[in-house]
């Protein structure tokens, strides 16, 4: 079984972003969003379609039947395409349908399925358990992209905590870390060893490495890495 503490990350995102979803009226819909290129409209269908991709991999390790998030990367962009051109009720209506979805798949799985390994989009074999994270990173990060009020500012410290441990780690792996110390000035965590130092709280350290808003921090910041 996962991890209590993600499964609260994963439950506490989807109730946040829905809340400011509910706040968005249809016209707010086509405006732009935090991502270049998409409108918030856009935003909610890729959530939607994620939490559909996330069912399919829990299918795969319930059932042993491969049953990847999406056919093909071009698949998954037209899905997310086509959702953002539905009627904005269709659209809520369709969110809301995938969220619940999704919260059945990760509710009902049974115990022993949960080590079964599956592959992320980026093709990692993980194990089952990945899923309410892979979740709760996706709406809190893209939850804040909505620009619909959520911020950085309002995501759980320990959430940003183990994201920035993993987007770290993720730097590492391609040979990309920041030359830079950087300390989380209200969780009492270093990360690095680089003669620059980067000071700020952690959610303020996460919107600088996945989203290059340094605007939280103080010190020689340089620009990070793309993150995905």
């Amino acid at each position: 079984m996962t991890e209590p503490q993600v499964l609260l990350w994963w439950a506490d995102s989807e109730l946040a972003v829905a809340g400011r979803l509910d706040a968005l009226t249809d016209d707010d819909l086509a405006a732009p969003s935090g991502l270049p290129g998409w409108s918030r409209a856009h935003v909610v269908a890729h959530l939607a379609r994620n939490a559909d991709a996330l069912v399919n991999l829990l299918t795969w390790a319930r059932t042993g039947v491969e049953t990847p998030m999406y056919p093909s990367r071009e698949a998954r962009d037209a899905g997310i395409a086509a959702t953002a051109e539905e009627l904005p009720e269709e659209l809520r209506a369709d969110y809301a349908a995938a969220c619940a979805r999704l919260a059945v798949a990760i509710e009902t799985m049974p115990a022993s399925a949960w080590t079964a390994e599956v592959r992320n989009m980026q093709g990692r074999t993980v194990p089952a358990t990945d899923v309410p994270w892979l979740r709760a990173k996706e709406m809190w990060v893209h939850g804040v992209d909505l620009r619909a009020g959520l911020s950085f500012d309002d995501l759980p410290p320990a959430f940003c905590v183990a994201l920035v441990d993993e987007v770290l780690g993720l730097f590492a792996g391609r040979g990309e870390a920041p030359d830079v110390t950087i300390v989380a000035i209200d969780v009492d965590r270093t990360w690095g060893s680089g003669t620059a130092r980067v000071e700020g709280p952690v959610t303020a350290v996460a919107a600088w490495l996945t989203r290059a808003d340094a605007s939280g921090l103080t010190g020689e910041v340089p620009a990070p890495p793309a993150w995905l």
